[in-house]
């Protein structure tokens, strides 16, 4: 194939180069913060029902975002009922969950290529196929052929993709550039190196924009393989699709500010750093949450553990239903908490449920305040500085 020069006019930008001699700290910080939270994620213990649980919400959170960003209007329940499989929708809907369908099969499809070795490196066939299963039985325009590059000028808003005859050449430079060992110079972590690439190939996609449709998630697809293909885990992914919808206009002023820069990466790089960093946090609360859940109910059973008459039976069940609250509930509401202690507290007078309170709090479960009563979740906080408060 001849190499065209097209795009060194009307794109001087594309160039195929990371210059990090102009990063600040601030950049290596956060990639070094990227990493070690990812790391923090992988192979964390969770009970298998709950992994599967939060493995369903992330997939839906990201294939939601990555088609919200386009303008789908589905709600993350709906994207959750969809992962399930589970979700009706009226035939004047059914396109919006087609869009999301297509974005959980591909990345289920990437994730599977990723551990069998069949992707191990970016081709001009793999950007094919994936924009394939982003337009699988959508609605498109004739001009449009999915899986295949276009042969008409696109844009979105003032920015203008590529000439046609230039996208086949691009690509291929694309990958040449990202799977060569010439793109970070020095020596690496795997994992951070990843990180900037796949941020590097989404915006450079974005700049090409090689397909009739579905430019954008094809990218966001594209950076997910390459974050997985680094051992990022499967979890944290779909985490820049969701803080590039969820900061869309910022998204699409870091766009245009990357062209109109002259190819300038490094603040576009340092903001999706940041979202995923954000991202990574939330995860790990989310985790976090889990873990005390498991944790605190094995306490609380080993505390109980050979008491088993009635009022011993009905005090465990307080204080474990007392567990999903999130903030003190006052002593006249407890017997309602749930349908189970209502149950239990049927025909008992409120006395009754004071020396329950007060046994638990003698046993070092429960503690009280003005505004209620509510678990002692500081006695499983283990290593924390004096300074720290505990939530």
């Amino acid at each position: 194939m001849a190499k065209t020069t097209t795009f060194q006019e009307t794109h001087p930008w594309i160039r195929f180069q990371l210059d990090l001699r102009h990063a600040d700290y601030t950049l290596w910080l956060r990639l070094g913060e990227a990493q070690a939270k990812c790391e923090q994620i992988v192979g964390v213990p969770l009970l298998p029902e709950v992994a599967e649980y939060l493995h369903q919400v992330f997939l839906a959170k990201g294939a939601l975002a990555t088609t919200a960003i386009e303008g789908n209007t589905l709600s993350e329940e709906e994207a959750l009922k969809l992962v399930r499989g589970e979700l009706e929708l009226p035939p004047s809907k059914e396109y919006l969950g087609q869009e999301i369908e297509n974005i959980v099969n591909a990345c289920n499809m990437v994730a599977e290529g990723v551990l069998s070795g069949d992707l191990s490196d970016l081709t001009l066939d793999g950007f094919r196929k994936l924009n394939a299963l982003v337009l699988y039985e959508l609605p498109i325009r004739e001009d449009v052929h999915p899986g295949e590059i276009r042969e008409h000028d696109v844009g979105v808003g003032r920015y203008r993709g590529v000439a046609p005859r230039d996208c086949e050449y691009l690509l291929t430079s694309l990958c040449d550039w990202l799977n060569g060992k010439g793109f970070l110079p020095g020596e690496q972590r795997r994992t951070a190196g990843g990180i900037l690439k796949a941020i590097v190939a989404h915006l450079y996609l974005a700049w090409i924009h090689p397909f009739g449709d579905g430019n954008g998630r094809t990218a966001r697809l594209i950076e997910c393989q390459l974050l997985l293909s680094c051992g990022i885990p499967m979890a944290a992914a779909h985490l820049l699709s969701n803080h590039y919808n969820q900061t869309r206009t910022e998204y699409y002023r870091q766009l245009d500010q990357a062209s109109r820069s002259g190819g300038e990466l490094i603040p576009f790089i340092n903001y999706a750093l940041q979202g995923f960093i954000d991202g990574l946090d939330e995860q790990i609360q989310m985790i976090k949450h889990q873990q005390f859940h498991v944790h605190w109910i094995n306490h609380v059973h080993n505390q109980f553990r050979d008491k088993d008459g009635p009022t011993q039976i009905r005090r465990r069940r307080l204080i474990l239903d007392l567990t999903e609250s999130g903030q003190p509930v006052p002593i006249a509401e407890l017997r309602h908490i749930t349908p189970r202690i209502a149950e239990a507290y049927a025909g008992k007078t409120d006395r009754t449920i004071r020396r329950d309170v007060n046994a638990l709090a003698e046993m070092g479960l429960l503690k009280r305040s003005n505004a209620g009563v509510e678990i002692r979740r500081e006695i499983m906080a283990a290593f924390v500085s004096p300074a720290m408060k505990v939530e």
